[in-house]
């Protein structure tokens, strides 16, 4: 037995499924629990998470050579060394995450001859739209310390490993 509806729909008893003129459509009945799907929970970031977002963010401007101080990168290059060990994504980076807002110190390493301003203003700005687009979390500063500059003779904080 079926039920017709408004608009020439034909309407299974006893469901919410309606099959229309121009095919079926799942879904139109009751909501359950009503009210928008957005409002039933609440969504908690981790500061690493915003910190590999910074990260990776900072890494990708131009001039930027290396991201934390002088002693962060060579106990990172240990860690990497040891069995298990993983490359760092947060090194130089240190964020304060709240319930809509954060915070970020970030620490660089930039590149010889490029202008260090215009360096941190484009680590600023590419940094809080990753966080902001990908967390949704409004960035309110940004605050960056310049701990080196990398000169083109100098030798690699990280050498080759010997071991093939």
């Amino acid at each position: 037995m079926t039920d017709m509806t408004e608009g020439g729909s034909v309407r299974a008893p006893d469901t919410d499924k309606t099959l229309g003129d121009s095919g079926a459509r799942r879904g139109q009945g009751t909501r359950r629990g009503g009210g928008d799907p957005a409002s039933r929970g609440r969504t908690t970031i981790a500061d690493g998470v915003v910190e590999k977002i910074a990260h990776l963010a900072a890494r990708d401007v131009l001039g930027v050579h290396a991201m934390g101080s002088g002693i962060s990168r060579t106990f990172g290059a240990m860690r990497e060394r040891v069995p298990g060990g993983s490359k760092s994504t947060t090194r130089g980076v240190k964020a304060e995450v709240g319930e809509v807002q954060t915070a970020l110190d970030l620490e660089i390493v930039v590149d010889y001859g490029v202008s260090i301003a215009d360096v941190a203003r484009d680590v600023r700005e590419n940094v809080i739209a990753a966080v902001e687009r990908m967390t949704g979390l409004e960035v309110v500063e940004v605050n960056i310390a310049v701990s080196d500059v990398k000169l083109p003779d100098e030798e690699e904080d990280e050498p080759e490993t010997r071991l093939q």
